[in-house]
């Protein structure tokens, strides 16, 4: 075998070992708990519907027409936000749409906000959303003519957003360690003017969803019934 022929054949060994590294990365997620997603599940004001692209959590009672297209963190189970966002559904009147990130990473998703909204053709505006690394992605997707407002939940955007005239709400956490408050201010300039910013008292990273304990977060000082209750009458309260 030549030399060349050899290198070759090192440097596609290399490349495939990094292929092989990175898909058991991306598919290293941190879980839902599963005790909050039974409470989703079985909870009587919401309907859930999973499919290949989202998950659909509607309210039974008080739909107002609205809806939500929610992207997870990186490399969080999007079934880790069911109960969270039951609660916002069932308080807001939101119709919420969680995506299943391609690779479990929202930057590798190119799909239009179109594929989401898709899922609930019922629903007549939009607003796009999501917690820490999918508010970054929302904040990108909220550029679509379809989307009306946008809501991120521990996050900030890296996008310009402060000439549109999107309705937009950042709920964030006295508690959160990786979305700190110091972060969300300094990126504050990239939304609109008249932008709601609710903080909310204890609530750290990982209370907007339920996956256990985050790496570098900080500590939560409170439940998750009383964050869940939190989160959803801050959503509900910027969208009455």
């Amino acid at each position: 075998m030549s030399r060349p022929v050899r290198v070759l054949l090192a440097v596609l060994g290399v490349l495939a070992l990094l292929v092989v590294v990175f898909l058991v990365y991306a598919h290293t997620v941190m879980m839902g708990e599963r005790p909050a997603a039974l409470r989703a599940w079985t909870d009587d004001a919401v309907e859930i519907t999973s499919t290949e692209t989202g998950i659909v959590i509607a309210p039974v009672e008080g739909d107002t027409g609205e809806g939500l297209v929610f992207v997870p963190g990186a490399k969080v189970d999007p079934y880790a936000y069911l109960d969270k966002l039951a609660g916002v559904a069932e308080a807001s009147g939101l119709t919420v749409v969680i995506t299943k990130p391609t690779l479990n990473l929202a930057f590798f998703d190119t799909r239009p906000l179109a594929a989401f909204t898709a899922l609930a053709p019922e629903v007549d505006r939009w607003y796009v959303g999501g917690h820490s690394l999918g508010g970054v992605r929302a904040c990108q997707l909220a550029a679509d003519e379809e989307a009306v407002g946008l809501i991120l939940f521990g996050s900030y955007c890296a996008t310009d957003l402060s000439e549109s005239d999107l309705r937009v709400l950042s709920v964030s956490g006295t508690a959160d360690g990786l979305s700190t408050p110091a972060k969300i201010d300094a990126a504050s300039g990239l939304l609109p003017a008249d932008a709601v910013f609710t903080e909310l008292e204890g609530v750290n990273h990982a209370d907007f969803g339920d996956y256990g304990a985050q790496p570098g977060d900080g500590a939560s000082g409170v439940d998750d019934e009383t964050a869940r209750r939190l989160i959803a009458e801050a959503v509900a309260d910027f969208v009455d």
